[in-house]
């Protein structure tokens, strides 16, 4: 279970710092062509998601790679799962069916992470 959670954990970072690298790096105009949900949102706003995607990514592995408040691990999974919940209602206003899939398979991955993290694979002894 613990090689599986490293592994759905590696694997959400590396989508998520991925994802907020663009929106920190490219301008509203350049992310509206490839997100249309972007035109809902300001500047400053998408830079914050962002952020919060690069800094929930860097939660999910380095605390517990370098053993230094590991809690944060689960704790940066819950923040996923408030912003795919986020993504889940902007893409629903916008009736863009097709792309909840993917935020909503993101969502339970995140969940899954946080479930174990502060359960059955705990960090903490």
């Amino acid at each position: 279970m613990n090689i599986a959670l490293w592994i759905i954990a590696g694997a959400l970072a590396g989508a998520f710092v991925l994802a907020g690298s663009t929106k920190l790096s490219q301008s509203k105009e350049k992310l509206a062509s490839s997100q249309p949900w972007t035109e809902d949102f300001g500047p400053g706003t998408i830079k914050v998601i962002g952020l919060l995607e690069v800094l929930a990514a860097v939660g999910l592995i380095l605390p517990a790679a370098l053993d230094i408040v590991p809690v944060l691990v689960p704790l940066a999974a819950l923040g996923l799962v408030l912003l795919m919940g986020g993504a889940i209602i902007t893409h629903l206003r916008r009736h863009e069916a097709s792309v909840i899939v993917v935020n909503v398979i993101l969502l339970v991955l995140a969940v899954v992470v946080a479930w174990g993290r502060l359960g059955p694979e705990s960090f903490v002894a």
